[in-house]
């Protein structure tokens, strides 16, 4: 399950062509012009973006410059959720490149989250792999790690080295062959309605039966009126397309009940941890 590396990498090498904008508001000494970047979609906009602050400030005087933060046509962009989970929900109907507006200030506290440093980036990262080993293993695994394998798994990320985050997660990925498969599997529903952001709950990667559960199974278990089950079993799913050691598939309408398999699209930019 876990030595099909070609699709592993697949997902990780995952990349979105990104347009970054400063906004009209911001004031600046000269023009800003944009600046292109391919973002990959397993990793945190304010962990690949410091090239995109330096370039703007360049432009900006120090005083005017506060914490950055980004937007998409009038949303701001939740720093906290993977690359490719924001353009999924966000733009994936949209054309290429995708279109991110910067700022400066105004930061809009009802919204996001602060993101002092990086090291809130990895304390949220760590959360959701313990999270997510938690469901799995009862945290034996995450547990029975070193402090320094827990931080080869981060700089793997931060440094987008699949090699180096690999030979540690493998181990997050692996299960006696008796048991076929995890306790349960670590997933979350992602809609675009704010009061509910997500849904998540304990669902097991095989039945009663010894049968593998399959995405429609999943989808029928969270929302019945899920129909039509797809027919990859969900743990397998879950081995190639998770983030971080959560599978994420979104769902695409905006209504708060599930209607049919046609709203659901599974984030695919999932790999890690």
């Amino acid at each position: 399950m876990t030595d099909d590396k070609d699709v592993l990498r697949d997902v990780w090498f995952g990349r979105i062509p990104t347009c970054f904008t400063l906004c009209q508001d911001e004031i600046t000494e000269r023009e800003a012009e944009p600046y292109y970047l391919l973002l990959p979609r397993v990793s945190y906009l304010t962990l690949v973006t410091d090239k995109v602050k330096k370039h703007f400030q360049k432009v900006m005087r120090q005083e005017d410059i506060s914490e950055i933060w980004f937007e998409y046509e009038g949303t701001p962009l939740k720093w906290h959720y993977p690359i490719g989970l924001l353009f999924d929900l966000l733009a994936s109907s949209s054309a290429l490149p995708w279109n991110i507006t910067v700022h400066f200030k105004s930061f809009p506290e009802k919204d996001l989250l602060h993101c002092p440093s990086k090291d809130a980036i990895e304390a949220h990262f760590m959360s959701c792999m313990k999270e997510a080993d938690a469901l799995k293993h009862k945290s034996q695994v995450i547990n029975e790690m070193q402090k320094k394998d827990h931080k080869q798994l981060w700089m793997g990320l931060q440094n987008d080295r699949f090699d180096q985050f690999w030979a540690i997660n493998r181990k997050l990925m692996e299960y006696p062959a008796e048991e076929n498969g995890f306790r349960y599997i670590p997933f979350r529903i992602y809609q675009t309605t704010t009061e509910r952001p997500f849904i998540q709950k304990l669902f097991r990667p095989v039945a009663a039966d010894g049968q593998l559960h399959t995405l429609g199974d999943l989808l029928k278990e969270v929302c019945p009126s899920a129909v039509d089950p797809e027919a990859a079993a969900v743990i397998h799913l879950y081995s190639q397309l998770k983030h971080p050691n959560h599978l994420h598939p979104r769902k695409l309408n905006n209504s708060s009940a599930c209607s049919s398999k046609h709203d659901y699209k599974l984030f695919g930019a999932f790999l890690k941890g």
